[in-house]
């Protein structure tokens, strides 16, 4: 029966990361810097507001988008915080980014729909494409320092382009797209049938004055879905609560993947949710400030080339003049020098590795000396 199933799934590959983050579970005394997940524990506040919710018995279903006093609470924050003008009835709460991102693409795509995705990118992108029967189109950016072109646009897009997803600041590359590269995206779509998809999640963990998110063209709404995630900024990565937003002419459609797929999220998590809307994370934002200052510079030290984040937490430095690939790298950095990072070619790119500091210091210098040992021997 195992040829019976949705062919599909044959397309779809389980994530690398996680393979090359078992193999270093898997070797004694291995650092690994593999996992884009904070290290910080959610802040007791919000965890108190989820347990005064179950001690009130929040334990039932709720509205299949969300509670409304979180979907208030969201787009009070959206509007405050960024400028966004989405009612509480444009908002689905969702399970994490991941859900959001596979309702936005389920909901939009038909068999054969193009989605052209500025690579290096997060893997999760080709796979979810592929299981919603769209073609994915890579567009590499990596000899432009991931900024978009219009010379890119012209040649990924053709008329079976339905959406672009933009992811700033960017997983694996830490950047953020610049006004041009904006600029140069609104050209392309601004005529066309096209969706926008805004990959938003490491929006509040930016180390730049001039982040400007896609979502800000407002006369393209209706071609705009933004994805958010509680995950990174809160450290709520275990919580699985996201939530998108996008025009009511298009969430009442889309809310139907959501429906027929999740039904709701926790009840007794909505209130912990609003409560991480209003707890100030610039203390964990300067912590990863400081480690990407320190990366960085170790980085240098080491004559690896690196573009600098703006956000998030992760490094993408080049490992091209050693001439192996990303994966055997890596492999090897795990064997000879007991230290993991994940490989190039995960993100589309098998010139760099990506290495994650949201790490201790004490675990991101030994990480880091065993790097410097170990390329040392190449």
């Amino acid at each position: 029966m195992e040829n019976c199933l949705n062919s599909a799934l044959y397309s779809v590959k389980r994530s690398a990361i996680r393979v090359y983050s078992q193999m270093a579970k898997n070797t004694p005394g291995c650092i690994s810097l593999t996992l884009g997940e904070p290290d910080f524990d959610t802040p007791d506040n919000i965890r108190n507001a989820a347990k005064a919710s179950l001690d009130a018995g929040d334990t039932h279903y709720i509205a299949n988008n969300g509670n409304y006093h979180l979907l208030e609470a969201v787009s009070d924050f959206e509007k405050s915080k960024n400028g966004m003008d989405y009612a509480p009835d444009e908002i689905i709460v969702t399970v994490g980014a991941t859900e959001g991102i596979f309702t936005a693409l389920f909901g939009i795509l038909n068999p054969g729909d193009e989605v052209v995705v500025p690579e290096p990118a997060f893997g999760l992108y080709e796979s979810v494409v592929t299981l919603c029967r769209g073609r994915y189109v890579p567009m590499d950016t990596s000899e432009n320092d991931f900024q978009i072109s219009e010379e890119m646009l012209q040649k990924a897009i053709t008329d079976k382009t339905k959406a672009i997803i933009l992811n700033s600041p960017n997983n694996p590359t830490g950047c953020v797209l610049s006004k041009e590269s904006l600029e140069n995206v609104y050209n392309a779509v601004r005529n066309r049938n096209i969706f926008v998809i805004c990959d938003d999640v490491y929006r509040q963990l930016i180390y730049t004055d001039d982040y400007e998110s896609f979502a800000s063209y407002r006369d393209l709404r209706e071609k705009i879905i933004v994805i958010q995630s509680f995950s990174k900024p809160y450290a709520m990565t275990g919580w699985r609560m996201g939530y998108m937003l996008c025009d009511k002419s298009i969430k009442q459609h889309i809310e139907k993947v959501h429906q027929y797929t999740v039904v709701s999220t926790a009840s007794f998590s909505q209130k912990a949710c609003i409560e991480a809307l209003n707890t100030d994370v610039s203390g964990m934002l300067e912590v990863y400030r400081k480690r990407r200052d320190y990366v960085l510079k170790r980085l240098s030290d080491m004559n690896l080339s690196v573009v600098t984040p703006k956000g998030g937490f992760y490094a993408f430095p080049s490992i091209e003049k050693f001439s192996i690939p990303s994966g055997e790298f890596c492999t090897r950095m795990i064997n000879e020098a007991g230290l993991a990072a994940t490989p190039g070619f995960c993100f589309g790119s098998d010139k760099h590795i990506r290495l994650t500091y949201c790490y201790s210091d004490e675990e991101l210098k030994n990480g880091l000396d065993r790097l410097e040992r170990f390329i040392g021997t190449l």
